[in-house]
């Protein structure tokens, strides 16, 4: 028996993946969070949590079942679940108390009467079931697309998503604005013979369904961990002194990239160090102005009037300086730091003359005992 994701061979329970933390090549793996309670016994039975959190369609789409069985799932493990008027394929991606964290962060009651159940370990019959309904969605579309073009809507379908027993589809879909799909419903449902869902996702949420390497080198963030899209403008970009470099700055979705809010925070708590109103000094030169400001040597750099040369300045030399500009005073210059760098300067090596040293008499000689 293989995983559904990747086709890798399983072993253990029917479905479940051989590994600990799902398929080994990393096909099942997307989205995936750390289950750092893993290895916690459990001590009663009656409060562990009846809820499991079961991914679909590669990680990209996760929800909540109640674990209604007698059995005790697995991370990795291949389950059939209710879906809409039918069944869904899944596969677990946490168990245990982590569970309840993620349904506290999601606002998700564990009491909810409406939570769908778990029905079973994935059948080879439900496997292949899920296998012919998931070959039709590059078609669908395709047609889905056509069809879209054709009743002049202003929308893009990024992605089908088929239920494993091919009675409901979902259409993944980017627009603007609001879009009156009511007549492609129809169309829809009598053209694929399923119950259609239509879905709206931003131009974040579709890189992160296509997948790919950033910038970076390593797998987009959108399409591994990161689940809570925050808005990003060039302000954050300001804050850490990168040049606004719309290129540079924009991820493959043609968005601002997500990681500019990694590190703002300490950006932020080290620019409180910094004076607000020293944007420009006075100096006997003429007036300097504010370039950019180093938070890790804590310098502030100064460009004076008509000149290309940047002075590095401590931080109590500019309050010092902007103070007795407040008072009248103008100093004569600009009490610059030596800024030293530890990376080791490289050597050039010398050039060293060789012409005359290698005598041809030596080559000759060579060639004449290959020739005897």
């Amino acid at each position: 028996m293989g995983c559904s994701s990747c086709g890798t061979a399983t072993g253990g329970k029917p479905g479940g993946c051989k590994s600990n933390g799902g398929c080994s090549t990393g096909g099942c793996n997307r989205m995936n969070t750390y289950d750092w309670l893993r290895n916690m016994p459990m001590v009663d039975q009656e409060s562990y949590c009846k809820v499991v959190e079961v991914s679909f369609n590669k990680g990209t789409r996760k929800d909540f079942f109640r674990n209604t069985t007698l059995q005790q799932f697995e991370k990795g493990d291949l389950i059939t679940v209710e879906g809409v008027s039918g069944f869904d394929v899944g596969e677990i991606s946490l168990t245990g108390e982590i569970v309840r964290l993620q349904m506290k962060k999601r606002n998700v009651r564990e009491e909810n009467p409406e939570m769908k159940k778990v029905l079973r370990y994935a059948s080879d019959r439900d496997l292949d079931l899920m296998k012919q309904n998931k070959a039709r969605e590059p078609e669908a579309v395709i047609r889905s697309r056509a069809i879209a073009k054709q009743l002049k809507l202003d929308m893009k379908i990024s992605q089908v998503e088929m239920q494993a027993d091919g009675r409901k589809a979902t259409f993944f879909y980017i627009a603007d604005g609001r879009v009156d799909f009511r007549e492609l419903i129809k169309v829809y449902a009598s053209e694929f013979k399923v119950k259609v869902e239509m879905r709206q996702i931003g131009a974040r949420q579709e890189a992160g369904k296509v997948g790919g390497i950033g910038s970076c080198g390593r797998e987009l963030c959108c399409s591994t961990w990161l689940t809570d899209f925050k808005s990003v403008n060039t302000t954050m970009a300001r804050y850490q002194n990168l040049s606004i470099n719309q290129t540079k700055l924009s991820g493959q979705c043609g968005r601002l990239k997500c990681c500019l809010n990694y590190e703002l925070d300490t950006y932020l708590d080290a620019l409180q160090h910094f004076p607000n109103n020293c944007d420009t000094i006075q100096v006997a030169k003429g007036t300097a102005y504010l370039v950019k400001k180093d938070i890790f040597k804590n310098l502030m750099w100064y460009s004076i009037q008509g000149s290309t040369t940047q002075y590095p300045l401590a931080i109590d030399s500019v309050k010092r300086i902007k103070s007795q500009n407040q008072q009248g005073i103008i100093p004569e210059e600009l009490e610059t730091v030596e800024v030293t760098s530890n990376k080791p300067k490289e050597v050039e090596p010398e050039f060293v003359d060789v012409v005359g040293q290698i005598s041809l008499r030596s080559l000759e000689k060579a060639d004449r005992k290959r020739r005897h």
